[in-house]
């Protein structure tokens, strides 16, 4: 071809290009969600493939999944902004309907029934991937109720396991997912961010004094 066809099918391919290029980025932004679970698909599985560490062992264990009451979300007489925004922002609300009990480190733990929590800390725009109540469900309610109360209770509900500070808590958190659920990058992912941010739930079950009954 001449090399006037030649510059005209150069352009051509760099339009083809530049268009292909728009549209991967449109697409990127209008299913944002979508890209940041498929990027977190990748990490997680380059990270397991080259992973040679053996397997945290399941120190924890339980008889039967937990007995729970979904709690209502009350938008009804808040007036419609307060309404939209509790509709929007806000996560529900589980209670423990019969006493849940599990066994972590060899020793016999309950959570009583009526114990209320909201179960793993997960933004809400991710809710449609990873509820908080999924497959972190063990996790966060174990981790729920040592941050109200500081502690974790035992089976004869007269022992406890002494005081728990927020970095334990948050390992129990971590260590507990690991063995239930396996996967290790979302767990530490996790871990990290209630590392970062979980000293607010904390600080306002100790604002609250809240204390086991």
């Amino acid at each position: 071809c001449t090399e006037e066809e030649h510059k005209q099918l150069l352009v051509w391919a760099l339009e083809i290009e530049r268009n292909n290029m728009e549209i991967l980025v449109s697409l990127a932004m209008k299913f944002w969600m979508w890209s940041i679970v498929i990027l977190v698909i990748i990490v997680g599985l380059i990270i397991n493939l080259f992973d040679k560490k053996k397997p945290q062992s399941n120190n924890f264990s339980y008889k039967k999944m937990p007995v729970m009451r979904a709690l209502p979300i009350r938008t009804k007489g808040k007036g419609f902004f307060k309404g939209i925004l509790l509709w929007i922002l806000t996560t529900r609300n589980w209670e423990i309907a019969e006493d849940f009990e599990y066994e972590l480190n060899d020793i016999k733990y309950t959570i009583p029934a009526g114990f209320k929590f909201d179960g793993a800390s997960i933004p809400k725009f991710l809710h449609t991937f990873l509820s908080p109540v999924g497959v972190l469900l063990m996790g966060g309610l174990v981790h729920d109720y040592a941050y109200k109360y500081q502690t974790l209770l035992e089976i004869n509900k007269a022992d406890t396991l002494g005081v728990i500070y927020q970095k334990r808590a948050d390992e129990i958190f971590r260590d507990i997912n690991i063995g239930v659920n396996g996967f290790n990058l979302m767990n530490y992912l996790a871990y990290y961010s209630l590392r970062l941010g979980g000293f607010l739930a904390r600080r306002k079950h100790r604002n609250v004094g809240a204390k086991i009954k």
